[in-house]
């Protein structure tokens, strides 16, 4: 099962190989790598090889070819590749997992595209996967992604102060959610 999915801004589809290279460029060789300084830049990006980011992302081009939920889907605008969404676990026992988005160009960080791609994940998930929560975990410096979580209706559920530095400063850790029947009730596409 093909995974596809068109707003008016964006489509969310299927990671391939052939968007490897491409997402590659994004992390280690464009100019415009702004996206680090936002994107868990508390977590220091290690220079890898090709091969090695390909083999990273195994698992979801595996996925992409099977039956399953997706937890990375690629944005497209105007048919390139200008980002991604994902999920990842924080406890599988309690069915917790965590979402987020990137998108690599920055002169598409306004304009609606993140807020189309992000509601479209989340209602993805909400519809695809039986869980009662989506979440996000950023930083206090991170204002732009704190405000895309609230316009998709998600509420700050926790902040850890000053748990995170970055660039020698610290910043609060932050926690922001939402849950199944909330979600019924804001989405909304436009």
């Amino acid at each position: 099962m093909t995974v596809f999915l068109a707003g008016k801004k964006v489509v969310l589809r299927d990671i391939t190989e052939a968007d490897i290279p491409k997402l590659y460029y994004h992390y280690f060789e464009s100019p415009d790598r702004e996206h680090l300084n936002w994107n868990g830049p508390y977590q220091p990006l290690e220079p890898i090889t090709y091969e090695q980011f390909l083999e990273q992302h195994r698992t979801a081009l595996e996925t992409a070819k099977a039956d399953k939920t997706r937890s990375c889907l690629i944005i497209e605008i105007g048919g390139e590749v200008k980002g991604k969404v994902g999920r990842y676990w924080v406890s599988e026992v309690t069915n917790w997992f965590e979402i987020g988005i990137v998108i690599y160009d920055s002169s598409y960080w306004s304009g609606g595209y993140g807020t189309e791609a992000f509601q479209m994940w989340m209602d993805y998930l909400f519809t695809n996967l039986d869980t009662v929560r989506l979440g996000i975990g950023t930083w206090s410096g991170n204002e732009r992604m704190m405000r895309l979580a609230a316009r998709c209706g998600m509420v700050e559920e926790a902040r850890v102060r000053k748990a995170r530095i970055v660039q020698g400063q610290y910043y609060d850790a932050i926690k922001m959610g939402i849950l199944r029947e909330e979600w019924e009730e804001v989405k909304n596409f436009g």
